[in-house]
């Protein structure tokens, strides 16, 4: 049996192949694996056998190696030790992606690979061998006999976002769920502002004074419905309007849409509570108690439940003119995987607890052209599982209908918020707006965590977590939140009516800046620099426009000032000034302003190549055009 627990076992010899430099060893009975020819990337073939857990072996000299980013990475990048339990995650559709990428200190790929198992479990392993001197990623597959899984190894050498972007691209067969307007507009999200503390009257209120800041979409977070209160989810389940918090939804919907804001609201469809009314129609498909929740987590293996899901939030929708769902909580269904997934505790033993217990299989399609699916993966029976069957299986037939649904009731204008870790590539035909894990107040969290979201791909609509500050800190102060963002859809958390008018202003600034830039802040080539430093400075650039975004001062932005008809330098530091490394002499002119948009200076400046401290306030911001 294949056994991640062991250490002892990682490093055996077993049946090898080169793959742009990268040994792939099969350590488990089977044959051994095979390559296919792809543009640009090795393909790796592993065939599996009867009753035998797959586990494979990707492994390199260790080298210049720094660091191993991987989609639920966060600040955890550095290199953890083979025999770790930091280098050890279970992966698959509402959890992460079997995607990873080693680099150096140049943020070169190293070892970049993705597997096609996007909803099927698997079971990572990775980390420094002390003794082999090398850095190895193990992958546990329950396949099944004659089952392929495809594993894609990118070159090495090649940027980190890049590296990944490029094996994403062939990751998925699935078009993503495309971005109405509306999602691409800051947002207004009631949560960090007022928590279950809403009501009808409050949020109008709020939304005609983020339509005044420009924001083009309100977010109705947890404490709408009926039941919630006391900071737990007693009540999840009915999914009914709180008629004392809001007497009229379906109006009050209305009078949002008004101020001139789509309007989203969240939801938990998997939670039961215990105060529900549902709770004794379902209470037999949620077996999974979360007493400190107080609540359980509904089985979405079970067709009732499928069903109880899809109808739920299709009516919400369609009764009270929502143009979509912040669906939360989606990776609670992964208590239910280790019941479907086959020999679990030979493959994990210690499993049991967080985020480890989580797992979803499934049956891929399998194509001939070097692992692209022909029908996105979906099982052969459509996507309707048995009851008691594959949870990954579940939850993607449950997605699918939700989808379908929903956009039978809103078309192309549908917007469905997801969160962290259920964003992987898997998860882009289902939501369209995929927003960081909850960071608050975290400004450099929140630049990392969407800055991750960011390098799988730009297709979908990137959001922060919601942004909340002090609101007694000085505007510059406040202004880190939404600068660390930039490259992201800010979500504005804050009660904006308390606000005091310096930040009122800040925020007025900066939201006016990103509408104006927001093409080429969330759609544009980005270079996020030196993962392993947690991205001190971010470039977003089109072919007229670059916006660079200090979060170090002492680190050179590398630029052509000849190359752009602006060039916007965000100072998000407390510091003085920032340092430009410039490639070409230039003749530009200076406008630089504060954080609240107030104007400093305006000079003209002939810029010489090299290294060169360019004098911008703290969350100020200087432009550079030609003179």
């Amino acid at each position: 049996m294949a056994n991640l627990a062991d250490p002892r076992r990682l490093w055996a010899d077993g049946k090898a192949i080169d793959v742009h430099g990268v040994a792939v060893t099969r350590l488990t009975a089977g044959p051994a694996p095979t390559t296919l020819a792809a543009a640009g990337h090795g393909v790796v073939e592993v065939l599996g056998v009867e009753s035998e857990t797959t586990l494979v072996r990707l492994d390199v000299p260790l080298d210049g190696a720094v660091g191993f980013w991987h989609p639920a990475a966060g600040w955890d990048r550095h290199l953890t030790a083979d025999w770790m339990a930091t280098g050890l995650r279970t992966v698959g559709l509402v959890d992460s992606a079997p995607l990873g990428c080693l680099y150096d200190d140049a943020g070169r790929a190293v070892l970049a690979f993705a597997s096609d198992r996007l909803v099927h479990t698997t079971r990572l392993r990775f980390g420094v061998g002390e003794r082999a001197g090398r850095f190895g990623v193990w992958l546990a597959m329950d396949l099944g006999p004659g089952e392929l899984c495809r594993i894609r190894i990118a070159p090495p050498g090649g940027a980190v976002a890049e590296t990944v972007r490029s094996l994403v691209r062939r990751q998925s067969g699935t078009a993503a769920l495309p971005v109405p307007e509306a999602g691409r507009v800051p947002a207004y999200s009631t949560w960090y502002s007022y928590h279950q503390e809403v009501s009808a009257t409050a949020v109008e209120a709020e939304a005609e004074l983020a339509a005044e800041l420009g924001c083009g979409l309100l977010i109705l977070d947890d404490g709408w419905q009926r039941g919630a209160y006391g900071g737990d989810y007693a009540g999840c389940g009915d999914w009914e309007p709180d008629p004392e918090k809001f007497p009229d939804f379906g109006a009050h919907v209305e009078t949002v849409h008004g101020l001139g804001l789509k309007y989203l609201a969240w939801i938990a469809p998997l939670l039961l509570g215990d105060d529900s009314a549902a709770r004794d129609r379902l209470a037999s498909f949620a077996p999974h108690a979360r007493p400190e929740w107080r609540c359980h987590v509904l089985d979405p293996r079970h067709e009732e439940v499928r069903r109880f899901v899809v109808d739920t939030c299709v009516r919400l929708v369609d009764r009270y003119g929502l143009d979509g769902l912040k669906i939360d909580f989606l990776d609670t269904a992964m208590v239910y995987a280790k019941d479907s997934t086959r020999r679990e505790e030979a493959v994990h033993p210690e499993s049991g607890t967080g985020r480890e217990d989580r797992a979803n299989p499934e049956d891929r399609a399998r194509p001939e052209d070097g692992g692209r699916p022909e029908d996105g993966g979906r099982p052969e029976d459509g996507g309707r599982p048995e009851d008691g069957g594959d949870v990954g299986e579940a939850m993607r037939a449950l997605l699918t209908e939700l989808r379908d649904g929903l956009m039978a009731v809103r078309g192309a204008e549908l917007m469905i918020e997801l969160r962290q870790p259920y964003t992987g590539p898997g998860m882009l035909e289902f939501g369209n707006l995929l927003r960081a894990g909850d960071c608050p107040a975290d400004a450099a969290g929140n630049r990392v965590r969407t800055l991750d979201l960011s390098v799988a791909g730009r297709e979908s609509a990137v959001h922060s977590d919601m942004l909340m500050w002090d609101p007694q800190a000085s505007p510059q102060v406040a202004a880190r939140q939404l600068l660390s963002v930039l490259h992201a859809v800010p979500q504005i958390s804050v009660p904006l009516a308390q606000l005091p008018a310096a930040q009122r202003a800040m925020a007025g600034f900066w939201l006016a800046f990103w509408r104006e830039r927001r093409d080429v802040l969330t759609r544009g080539a980005l270079d996020a620099g030196h993962p392993d430093q947690l991205h001190p400075v971010v470039i977003a650039r089109d072919a007229t426009r670059a916006v660079v975004v200090h979060h170090v001062s002492d680190h050179a932005a590398t630029l052509d000032p000849t190359r752009f008809a602006e060039i916007a330098v965000v100072n998000n530091t407390g510091a003085e000034r920032v340092l430009l490394d410039l490639t070409h002499p230039a003749a530009v002119r200076l406008d630089v302003r504060d954080a609240c948009g107030t104007p400093v200076r305006s000079e003209t400046a002939c810029l010489e190549p090299g290294p060169r401290w360019l004098a911008v306030p703290p969350s100020g911001l200087c432009l550079i055009r030609p003179a």
